[in-house]
C-alpha cells in the first residue's frame, strides 16, 4: 500500500501542530492487539460473481475449501459486512447439503456437519449479495473510505468519468464482496469467475484461463490464482481499458490503462520490467507470480495497493507528456508496489502491529531503484525528504515501529512505519553491508515464503547471514521508539594536536549507533567511523595539525536523527565544497538561506550549487537566490540565464526561469516567450508566471496553454493566482485542490491564500458543476486525514455552509438556470452532511 496524502503544504499547515489527530492514541485505553488467533485455516476459495450497476450491488456465490487449523472443531465462523446471505450449505461432490448459520453484526457463524480434524477438509457454500453501500465500517487517513467494493459513475450519469469496478482489500475490506476470515495471517488459493458486459475488461489475481460469451451481451472471464496469498490481496477490476503489453523473460507484463492516457503507457509504466530484473536478482529471489498487471481506478482510496499480480493505482498515475518530461511522479510508487510482490505478498506480516515488515520494505525498494536506476544523490534525496517529514511530525516520536497497542489497525500507516522504517533499513544496510544486508533479505524471503511473519523472524534472518547479534539494533528501532537527537561541541588542545568532540544526546532514552564524522584539517575532511555509546555524552579524540576548520557529524547522512547544527556560511562553502554525499551539499545550501544577500561566502555557495552535477542541488541553489541584489546578478546572472535555456533537467529550466522572473527584466522575455511553448509543464508554467510579473496583460490568452488536470502542487501553487486574476474559467476546476483549503493556505502563504480565497469564492460565485464537484471531492478526501481534530472539521463545515451561501445567491439571480445550478446545491449540501 502506498498511502495517498493530501499535499503537506495545504493539510499540513493546520494538521501539523494536531497532525496526531491521523494516528495518535494517547488518552485513550490501549489494548493488546494480538495475533489472529487461527481457528481454521482457508485452502481455496472459488467465487462465482456479477454485478447489478444500478443497485450498485454484487451478486455472487462462493465454494469456500476449508480445514480445522489445529484443534477439531464443528464450527467455521467467517468476516461478512453489509452483505444479503441467502443460502449457506456444505458442498460434496458437488451435492449441497443445507447447513445451519447465524448472521449478525458482519459475523457469518456456520454450523457444520460434524466436527472436522486438523488436515481434513470441506467445502462450504454460500450464496449472497454484496452491498457495499451498506457497509457500515469507516475509511482512516491511510484508507479514506473502506467498503471494500467500489461502483465508479455506475450509472454513466457522469459523463466525465469512465464507469469501473475495482476493489480495496487492505485492512480488513475483502469481506465486503465475499464472505472470508479477513486477517492478514489467512492465505488461500482462489478462483473467480466474473461476468460483466462484454464492452469492459477485467483483471484479477493470477491468470485468465478462459473467457466466454454470454447472452445479453455479457461475457465470463474466469481468473485463477494457483498460489497462496492473504485474503486482503484478493483484486477484482472492471472497466472500460487499453491492455498495453509488455513482458519480463516470459512473464506477462500488462498495463490496463484508460483509452486517453494509452500512448503514454511505455512512459509511466514502461520501467516496469527492468524493475522486475533489478528486484530479482538484487534478492536472490526471481519475482514469484506468473503474471504483472497494473490498473488504475477513480476516486481510489488510497494511493496504490499491491494485489497479488495485479497493483491497482490511483489516477494520478495517469499523466501525460507535459508531466512526464518533468518527472514521473509516480515511478516511486510503481517500483513500491511491485517490491511489496515478494515483501508483503509472498512474505506477508502475520499482524498489522508487524505492518514493517511489508511497507517499510517497500518504502526502502524506492531507495533501491533510485538508486540503481538514477544513482545516489537521487536515491538519497528521496530519502531525506522521506525521514524528514518523519523527524518533523513530533506526534510519531514515542510510537514504536512494532506496536501492539494501536487503537485502530489503520493506525500503523504512518510515518513510522513507512518513512522511518526505509530510514532504519537504511542503518541497517551500512551496518551489515550489501552483501550480508541483501543475503540476510534472501534468507528471509526463502525461510517464509508463501507464509507469514514478524520482524523477529527478520532479525534472525540477519543474524543467521550475517553472524551478528542484532537485539541491540532492532530493541532500539523496532520495538522501541524515537531517534537520537543530537547536538555536538569541540575543543582544540594545541599541545597534543588533538580535538576532543562531545557527542551529545538529549533525547530521553539514549541510542547506541555507529556515526560518520568528518573533521577538517587544512581544509580537507577526513572521515571517522565511531560508536556512540547509549548515554547522554559520548567523547572523541581526534588527531589534527591544528584547530579544526569543521566538524561534520553524521557525515555519510545514514543515521536518522534530529541534528542541530550551527556553521558559519564560510564552513558551509567548505561543507559543500568537499563532500561528495549528496546530504552534506544539501544542507549547506539549507544552512545559507538565512544568510544569501549578506555574506559573500552564500554567494560563493550559491554559485557552486548551480554548477552541481545534481539537479536537485542545482534547483535549491536556484531557489534560495535573488537576482535582483547586484552582488548576486553579477555573479550568477549569466550562468542562470543559460540553465533557464540549455540545463537537460526541465525542472531546473524551470527553476531558473523562476528565478530570472523575480528581476521583471523585459530583457528576458525571449527566454520566457520560448518556455510557454516548451513541452514541459514546469517550465511553461514559470515562464507564464514570469510573463504575467512583466506584462500581466498578456495572461487572459496565454493561460490556456498549459493543462492544469492532475498538476503537481508546485505548478498549481505558481498557477493559480494567474488563473483567478485572469478568470480563466477553463482552469476553473484544476484550482480546485488549493481553493478548497484557502483558510489554512492562508496560515503559511498570506499571499497564495489570499488567491485561493478568490479562486474560492469565484467557483461558488459561478455556474461551474465540475469546479464545484471538484472542491468537495478534495474536501471529502480531506475529511479521512483529519482524525478527531474538531477545529479542522468546524473550519472545514463553514468553508462549505459560505459555498453554498453564494450558490444560493447564484440562484436567486439566476432562476433560469435552475438546472444546472441546483445540482451544484445538492453537491455541497451532501458534502455538509458528511462532516456533521
Amino acid at each position: 500500500m502506498k498511502k495517498a496524502i493530501l499535499s503537506i503544504a495545504i493539510l499540513g499547515i493546520f494538521f501539523s501542530a494536531n497532525v496526531s489527530a491521523q494516528t495518535e492514541t494517547s488518552g485513550r485505553e490501549k489494548v493488546y492487539r494480538a495475533t489472529h488467533t487461527k481457528v481454521t485455516e482457508l485452502k481455496h476459495t472459488k467465487l462465482k460473481v456479477n454485478f447489478d450497476y444500478q443497485k450498485e450491488q454484487m451478486n455472487g456465490e462462493e465454494w469456500l475449501t476449508a480445514s480445522p487449523y489445529f484443534y477439531p472443531t464443528n464450527e467455521l465462523t467467517l468476516d461478512a459486512k453489509g452483505m444479503l446471505i441467502h443460502e449457506v450449505a456444505l458442498d460434496i461432490n458437488g451435492k449441497k447439503s443445507p447447513l445451519k448459520y447465524d448472521y449478525k453484526n458482519d459475523v457469518l457463524k456456520i454450523s457444520l456437519d460434524k466436527t472436522y480434524q486438523k488436515n481434513q477438509d470441506y467445502t462450504v457454500y454460500i450464496k449472497y449479495t454484496s452491498r457495499p453501500n451498506e457497509v457500515k465500517q469507516e475509511g482512516s487517513a491511510a484508507i479514506n473510505d473502506a467498503k471494500g467494493l467500489y461502483f465508479i459513475n455506475a450509472q454513466g450519469k457522469d459523463p466525465d468519468m469512465p464507469t469501473q469496478i475495482w476493489t480495496q482489500g487492505e485492512t480488513e475490506s475483502s469481506s465486503a464482496w465475499f464472505p472470508t476470515i479477513d486477517k492478514p495471517n489467512q492465505k488461500s488459493t482462489q478462483e473467480i469467475y466474473m461476468t460483466v458486459p462484454d464492452k469492459y475488461v477485467t483483471l484479477s489475481n493470477g491468470i485468465m484461463k478462459d473467457s466466454q460469451k454470454e447472452s445479453n451481451g455479457l461475457r465470463t472471464d474466469h481468473w485463477v490464482m494457483d498460489k497462496r496469498h492473504s485474503t486482503y490481496l484478493f483484486f477484482m477490476g472492471v472497466g472500460e481499458y487499453a491492455i498495453v503489453k509488455d513482458k519480463w523473460k516470459n512473464i506477462p507484463v500488462d498495463y490496463y490503462i484508460e483509452k486517453e492516457y494509452e500512448p503514454y503507457a511505455k512512459q509511466i509504466y514502461g520501467n516496469t520490467p527492468e524493475m522486475i530484473e533489478f528486484f530479482s536478482k538484487k534478492m536472490g529471489y526471481d519475482y514469484p507470480w506468473a503474471k504483472y498487471a497494473q490498473i488504475s481506478g477513480r476516486d481510489y482510496v488510497s494511493g496504490a495497493m499491491e494485489n497479488t499480480t495485479a497493483t491497482l493505482h490511483g489516477s494520478d498515475i495517469l499523466q501525460k507528456p507535459g508531466q512526464l518530461i518533468d518527472e514521473n511522479t509516480w515511478e516511486d510508487t510503481i517500483a513500491h508496489e511491485l517490491f511489496h510482490h515478494w515483501f508483503g505478498d509472498l512474505v506477508t506480516a502475520e499482524s498489522w502491529s508487524n505492518l514493517t515488515v511489508n511497507e517499510s520494505f517497500a518504502n526502502y525498494s524506492e531507495y533501491l531503484w533510485n538508486e540503481y536506476k538514477y544513482g545516489k544523490d537521487q536515491a538519497d534525496y528521496h530519502q531525506l525528504e522521506d525521514v524528514n517529514r518523519y523527524i518533523h511530525n513530533p506526534s510519531d516520536f514515542k510510537k514504536n515501529l512494532v506496536r501492539f497497542n494501536y487503537e485502530s489497525r489503520e493506525d500503523v500507516f504512518d510515518l513510522v512505519t513507512y518513512q522511518k522504517g526505509g530510514g532504519i533499513l537504511h542503518m541497517l544496510r551500512n551496518y551489515l553491508g550489501d552483501d550480508a544486508f541483501f543475503a540476510g533479505m534472501n534468507d528471509y524471503l526463502k525461510t517464509n515464503e508463501y507464509q507469514n511473519a514478524e520482524a523477529h523472524q527478520l532479525r534472525l534472518s540477519f543474524e543467521k547471514v550475517s553472524g551478528k547479534d542484532l537485539n541491540w539494533f532492532f530493541n532500539q528501532w523496532y520495538f522501541g521508539n524515537g531517534n537520537p537527537k543530537l547536538n555536538y561541541s569541540s575543543t582544540f588542545e594545541p599541545v597534543k594536536k588533538q580535538v576532543t568532540v562531545t557527542i551529545n544526546q538529549t533525547q530521553d532514552q539514549p541510542f547506541e549507533f555507529p556515526l560518520a564524522i568528518d573533521v577538517y584539517d587544512n581544509g580537507k575532511p577526513k572521515r571517522y567511523n565511531v560508536w556512540v555509546n547509549a548515554e547522554p555524552k559520548t567523547i572523541f579524540t581526534f588527531d589534527v595539525s591544528k584547530a579544526p576548520d569543521l566538524i561534520n557529524i553524521n557525515a555519510d547522512g545514514v543515521l536518522v536523527a534530529d541534528i542541530t547544527d550551527t556553521k558559519t556560511p564560510e564552513q558551509y562553502l567548505m561543507q559543500f565544497t568537499n563532500s561528495k554525499e549528496f546530504k552534506n551539499r544539501y544542507a549547506a545550501l539549507n544552512g545559507i538561506k538565512d544568510q544569501v544577500g549578506k555574506n559573500p561566502a552564500a554567494t560563493k555557495l550559491l554559485a557552486a550549487g548551480i554548477k552541481d552535477p545534481y539537479f536537485r542541488v542545482r534547483m535549491k541553489a536556484l531557489e534560495l537566490m535573488d537576482l535582483t541584489n547586484p552582488e548576486q546578478m553579477k555573479a550568477l546572472g549569466t550562468d542562470v540565464e543559460k540553465i533557464a535555456s540549455n540545463d537537460p533537467k526541465t525542472l531546473t529550466q524551470a527553476s531558473a526561469i523562476a528565478a530570472l522572473a523575480k528581476t521583471k527584466d523585459k530583457k528576458y522575455l525571449p527566454i520566457f516567450e520560448k518556455g510557454v511553448n516548451a513541452v514541459s509543464n514546469a517550465v511553461r508554467g514559470n515562464s507564464l508566471g514570469a510573463i504575467s510579473a512583466i506584462d500581466p496583460s498578456r495572461m487572459a490568452s496565454l493561460a490556456d496553454k498549459i493543462d492544469l488536470s492532475g498538476a503537481s502542487e508546485d505548478l498549481l501553487t505558481q498557477m493559480l493566482p494567474i488563473v483567478v486574476k485572469n478568470k480563466v474559467t477553463s482552469q476553473m476546476a484544476n484550482i480546485a485542490p488549493i481553493a478548497a483549503f484557502y483558510p489554512f493556505v492562508k496560515f503559511q502563504n498570506p499571499e497564495l491564500g489570499k488567491s485561493a480565497e478568490e479562486g474560492f469564492n469565484w467557483i461558488m460565485s459561478s455556474d461551474n458543476l465540475k469546479a464545484t464537484e471538484s472542491i468537495t471531492k478534495m474536501i471529502g478526501h480531506a475529511k479521512s486525514q483529519m482524525g478527531d481534530n474538531p477545529q479542522a472539521k468546524m473550519m472545514i463545515s463553514q468553508i462549505l455552509k459560505d459555498g453554498l451561501s453564494k450558490k444560493m445567491d447564484l440562484l436567486k439571480q439566476n432562476p433560469q438556470k435552475a438546472s444546472s445550478i441546483n445540482p451544484q446545491i445538492d453537491v455541497l449540501n451532501k458534502a455538509i452532511e458528511d462532516f456533521k
